[in-house]
């Protein structure tokens, strides 16, 4: 098992990783709209959190040595379930390759973001 670790992603904000990687696959951990650049999350609204989100976990799947395109199963946490159609609209323009998906509205999201994506891919 080999751990994944980049500047180009949030860092961790708990006892966690931000991937990992074992037999052939990366698991990523969930990613929230956090600007790995400053730090913060800059968007109000769900289209421009989602946009954070999938830009962060494109970055630790190419930290992994893989791609966005090789997503087999992604795990999706909305704030508010009336979000789906907007968050669905970001999404389909990063994964393309229509990946396995549970999506969820949860009470609370870290930092009280809107959005939370976990993935896993294949190397």
């Amino acid at each position: 098992m080999k751990t994944v670790s980049t500047d180009k992603a949030p860092a961790a904000i708990g006892p966690y990783s931000q991937a990992k990687i074992a037999g052939g696959l990366v698991f990523t951990s969930g990613q929230i709209p956090v600007n790995p650049e400053n730090g913060l999350i800059e968007a109000n609204d769900v289209a421009g959190q989602t946009e954070q989100v999938c830009k962060n976990v494109a970055a630790l799947l190419e930290a992994a040595g893989t791609s966005i395109d090789k997503v087999i199963k992604t795990v999706c946490f909305l704030a508010d379930i009336k979000h789906f159609a907007a968050f669905n609209a970001v999404y389909a323009k990063y994964f393309t390759s229509s990946p396995a998906r549970s999506c969820v509205a949860v009470k609370d999201i870290p930092k009280g973001c809107l959005v939370e994506i976990e993935a896993i891919a294949e190397l």
